[in-house]
């Protein structure tokens, strides 16, 4: 249940930000989650890399 109240709680922030806002707001807020979250995982995946196994 738990999750279907996190589900509606996130539908109703987006529905309320639409209306007074737009869609731009809503849309730059997703691409820049979208943009760190790349971000990230690059760092995460490439910084194996750095370590010798010496």
């Amino acid at each position: 249940m738990e999750h279907h109240l996190a589900a509606a709680r996130l539908t109703e922030a987006a529905a309320n930000a639409i209306p007074e806002h737009g869609s731009g707001n809503l849309l730059r807020i997703i691409l820049v989650v979208m943009i760190l979250g790349c971000a990230l995982t690059g760092w995460f995946l490439l910084s194996g890399y750095k370590r010798k196994d010496d």
